[in-house]
């Protein structure tokens, strides 16, 4: 589990990072050709949409891993450590679900309609589907996260950054 949580983690960082150095570009294309060339690319926006939306759903895996999401413990701050852990094992079992559920259930169902219609998106001529399939791969990734949290939870640790238990 260590090696592949730590090689996933990797590869995510990475891949965010050229997404995230995409958009910056694509943006900075829009502005230098509308406000200096006159003439605004045609496509630009639907790119920059897109990678949006990619990087959010996979920042969205990657924060659960690393705890960065949002969380309030004011309440299971006054808990027990026995009690935070059962706590945790709750809603992390529970994330699991949601994921696997809404995410990728959910998520897969709109990837294969979109699929089966055969919708194209408006200016850049490729199936909507493929740009949907963000929803589905970030379900996937947070249910995996969630179910080394819960291996490690189960055992009484916690998941550390290396992909390892404590």
């Amino acid at each position: 589990m260590n090696k592949t949580v730590f090689w996933l983690d990797e590869v995510l960082k990475r891949l965010l990072i050229g997404l995230m150095a995409a958009i910056v570009g694509v943006v900075c294309w829009q502005v230098v050709s509308r406000f200096i060339l006159g003439e605004p690319s045609s496509m630009t926006e639907e790119i920059s949409r897109t990678l949006l939306l990619w990087i959010g759903m996979l920042g969205a895996a990657l924060a659960y891993r690393t705890g960065q999401h949002l969380g309030l413990d004011i309440v299971t701050s006054k808990f027990s450590p026995q009690w935070q852990r059962r706590v945790a094992f709750l809603l992390t079992a529970l994330v699991v679900l949601f994921a696997l559920a809404v995410m990728v259930g959910g998520g897969g169902a709109l990837v294969q309609l979109t699929f089966e219609l055969n919708q194209m998106s408006a200016a850049l001529g490729i199936r909507v589907a493929w740009i949907y399939l963000a929803i589905p791969l970030a379900g996937f990734l947070i249910a995996f996260y969630g179910l080394c949290q819960l291996i490690c939870l189960w055992r009484g640790d916690t998941l550390l950054p290396t992909g390892g238990c404590e």
